[in-house]
């Protein structure tokens, strides 16, 4: 029985947002092409499987009904007064275009079926890299997200009536999935990403704990500026495997966005292939007896997305793959190797005011946080 599956299509790849978008689906296809020139689904302990679109009831345990109607209207080009009400325009970050809901029902569908691959099927973790769209709100489109398919999944867990986890490792915050379970206690959400200071949705500082019989259970980590490798990994190990420890979680969801990149041309973080890699590592021994739904998110810089995603999913199948990126991909992603061979040169200044900053923020979760889960 295979442990990993991998949700792909190239249907998935196909629409254009806006040809200046910097989401460019795309991406997805060169993730594919470099696994599948890897050899990932010629393994025992892998599988490709195709996607599937959500359906309306399963939107609406996220979205409500005026605004699934507003997208489908949109998508088929019906023109609406109070487009932007619901976060659309053509020149921002969330354009209208001609199939848009179709586009959206596939990869929330997609990631859906990740939950069925884990849950039904006996794969141990199901990666769809057209998901965590986290921004999405449930009457709004929003940062480049149309559902929010992570928390669609969470529900879909839920409704099994198991107890998530949820780490987003994106640089953005996860700010539309925090939202949808701000008051339980059944998920937690925990998202490290680059502070709201300096990056959109501007939200996501340690004072959002959770209301309620939430409260504790929603955990951010905002970073700062210019953080690196050994930094992030720092924090990334003092907040994260002690509060799955202490939850317990029956699943795991991940968002593994990886506009961390150092070189991705929207955000100012600066991670590289070393410490995104540890990252899903640690997030896979945490995963090791529950089921785990991966899901994919933010990134700019499309080699270093089509390279992360596929060491991520390397990890997931328990393969290392060689660092010679195959010949088929080298023009497409621009490089002959897989792994950075050296970090980003940083002044030491800001290395340390980074750090700083990161203690700083690990200390306030420690006191503030782990409190509520007897840490």
């Amino acid at each position: 029985m295979p442990s990993a599956a991998f949700i792909y299509s190239n249907q998935l790849s196909r629409h254009v947002l806006r040809n200046d978008h910097p989401m460019r689906p795309v991406r997805l296809r060169y993730t594919y092409e470099l696994l599948d020139s890897l050899g990932a689904f010629r393994l025992p302990d892998s599988l490709l499987v195709e996607p599937r679109p959500a359906t309306e009831p399963e939107l609406l345990t996220v979205h409500n009904q005026k605004y699934i109607t507003a997208v489908r209207s949109l998508s088929s080009g019906v023109s609406i007064p109070d487009a932007a009400w619901y976060g659309f325009s053509h020149s921002g970050d969330n354009p209208i275009y001609p199939g848009m809901y179709e586009a959206a029902l596939l990869s929330t569908g997609a990631s859906l079926v990740a939950v069925e691959q884990v849950l039904d099927c006996g794969v141990s973790v199901a990666f769809n890299p057209a998901g965590g769209l986290h921004h999405a709100m449930p009457a709004s489109a929003s940062g480049f997200c149309i559902f929010n398919d992570p928390a669609i999944a969470i529900r879909a867990l839920m409704a099994r009536g198991l107890r998530v986890a949820y780490v987003d490792i994106d640089a953005h915050h996860g700010d539309g999935v925090q939202h949808a379970f701000y008051d339980t206690n059944s998920v937690l959400t925990i998202s490290l990403h680059e502070s709201g200071r300096y990056l959109f949705p501007g939200t996501g500082s340690v004072d959002e704990l959770g209301t309620g019989r939430g409260a504790g259970y929603s955990v951010n980590v905002p970073l700062a500026p210019y953080t690196d490798d050994d930094v992030y990994l720092w924090a990334f190990q003092e907040v994260v495997p002690p509060l799955l420890g202490a939850f317990r979680p029956d699943a795991l969801v991940t968002q593994l966005g990886i506009d961390t990149y150092v070189s991705d041309p929207i955000t100012h973080l600066a991670l590289t292939t070393r410490s995104y890699l540890q990252a899903v590592e640690l997030l896979a021994q945490a995963a090791r007896s529950i089921p785990w739904v991966a899901l994919g998110g933010g990134g700019y810089d499309l080699s270093a997305v089509a390279r992360c995603w596929a060491l991520a999913y390397g990890v997931m199948a328990g393969q290392e793959w060689p660092d010679a990126v195959p010949e088929a991909q080298r023009e497409c992603l621009g490089t002959t190797r897989l792994r950075d061979e050296a970090p980003p040169q940083i002044p030491d200044y800001t290395r340390e005011a980074s750090r700083r900053f990161a203690e700083a923020t690990v200390a306030e979760v420690q006191r503030r946080v782990f409190p509520y889960h007897g840490l």
